[in-house]
């Protein structure tokens, strides 16, 4: 096959070949003169071992990125770090980053590097589980429904005098999330401090980067594929992670998934796949057709009502994938989600690749992280709202995204019908009112929206 486009590729700038022939030839010469052909055909893209990285397994299993003329090599990387690195340094092409991951390091809180998305990874896929413990001490504070089992959504409410007591007890009470900028860390403050629990501040300007300052609950960091081990080892009381490692802990007997992200923040962004603004600008035609690959994989996952969810399934269990038992993967893959042991629910959109606009990189979903940064000291001090609107610009690329997508219709990979809102989406979802304190985020006013909150800083506030 390469050396076939090889071939292709020096006809077309010899003009020896025809657009009809070309497009004779195979999937990714289709519109090629138009498209323009990839300036960079072997990359490597780095992805951590949860479920929302299935986008790029896909896009690499059923040949899509073949397809755009691109030889693709996916490795798991340890962590984020080591993932955002690679990234910065050249040695991956690109990655499955966390949505806060290419804001803060345009922002230079921690490593500072010019990075971009061109397309947003999934929504939802997060949830908060408790050791069993915990589980029992919480229940007594959960109404209950006629059959006995919890009422959901589960509120913070319910851990707030658990919390109280270890406090009381002079014990810290310890909870993990994945990375300092993660969504994993602004969702699970964000249901703690709904529930009147104090999450705590970073300092960076004072040298504090803990984010434990005046906090009732300690958060710290610790990888995905090692929660349920480190909560078994009672390092940590819960946690807030993805799949699988929330319905890890049901299987495994050591904790209860009380909250899913899908209950604190409807349809909320999660992943995102970040590369270099270097990149982008030196191989454009690369990232235009990298990013067709990742919109046709994110259909094919949602398509006929997750009809192939099981086969994704089975191809994410593969050890150089997620590695987890395929039963594991597929308790909230497949559209439902247990909660504690025998309680499994109906939850069709735990994890969403393409429907609701998932694919898009909104402006808005980037100003939301960073109204969370401000919200929890992250950024120390206050900054207008134009501050928010061009810095979620230099990092969200829609139209590299709207290019893509424009491509597939034109090449009849996809219909119009795929991306009903393409041209005239102006970057800003319309104001969300799904979160679990009943809070409306405005993408357009965020200082008015951070100080909505009664926990957190507002306008004027600094550690």
């Amino acid at each position: 096959m390469k050396k076939l486009w090889k071939k292709i590729n020096k006809q077309v700038c010899q003009a020896t070949i025809t657009v009809t022939a070309a497009l004779s030839i195979s999937a990714f010469s289709v519109n090629a003169e138009e498209l323009g052909y990839p300036e960079k055909e072997e990359l490597k893209f780095g992805f951590i071992k949860l479920t929302d990285m299935a986008p790029i397994a896909i896009a690499y299993e059923k040949g899509f990125f073949e397809d755009e003329g691109l030889y693709v090599t996916i490795e798991a990387q340890a962590n984020w770090k080591v993932l955002l690195d690679g990234v910065i340094d050249g040695r991956l092409d690109g990655a499955h980053m966390l949505a806060g991951q290419p804001i803060a390091a345009t922002i230079g809180y921690g490593t500072e590097a010019e990075i971009i998305t061109p397309f947003s990874m999934d929504l939802n896929g997060n949830g908060i589980t408790v050791s069993n413990q915990i589980w029992e001490k919480m229940k007594v504070n959960i109404p209950k429904r006629p059959d006995g089992k919890p009422v959901h959504p589960i509120k913070a409410d319910a851990l707030k005098p658990v919390v109280e007591e270890y406090l009381d007890q002079g014990k810290p009470f310890n909870m993990g999330m994945v990375f300092p900028v993660s969504t994993h860390n602004y969702e699970l403050r964000y249901w703690l401090a709904a529930g009147g629990i104090h999450p705590g501040f970073y300092a960076p300007h004072k040298g504090d980067t803990s984010g434990q300052l005046d906090a009732d609950v300690l958060l710290s960091v610790t990888p995905p594929p090692q929660m349920p081990a480190t909560m078994e080892a009672g390092t940590i009381y819960g946690y807030c992670v993805g799949e699988p490692w929330n319905q890890q802990a049901v299987f495994k007997g050591i904790g209860v998934p009380v909250v899913t992200d899908y209950e604190i923040w409807k349809d909320n962004p999660e992943k995102v796949f970040g590369i270099s603004k270097q990149f982008a600008e030196k191989y454009p035609n690369t990232t235009i057709r990298l990013t067709r690959a990742l919109i046709r994989a994110a259909k094919w996952l949602d398509e006929n009502n997750n009809a192939n969810r099981p086969e994704a399934v089975k191809i994410l269990a593969q050890s150089n994938y997620v590695g987890a038992d395929a039963e594991v993967i597929a308790n909230s893959m497949t559209g439902t989600f247990e909660y504690e042991k025998g309680d499994k629910r109906e939850v069709p959109d735990f994890n969403v690749f393409f429907r609701y606009n998932a694919t898009y990189p909104y402006y808005s979903d980037a100003i939301w992280y960073l109204t969370q940064m401000r919200r929890w000291g992250q950024i120390d001090v206050d900054k207008p709202d134009s501050w928010y609107f061009d810095v979620a610009k230099k990092v969200y690329r829609p139209d590299i995204y709207q290019k893509a997508a424009q491509s597939l219709i034109a090449d009849k990979l996809m219909s119009a019908a795929d991306f009903p809102t393409l041209t005239t989406d102006d970057g800003f979802r319309a104001p969300q009112t799904h979160f679990i304190d009943g809070i409306v985020y405005n993408g357009k006013a965020p200082n008015e929206y951070i100080n909505k909150f009664s926990i957190g800083l507002k306008a004027g506030d600094k550690i």
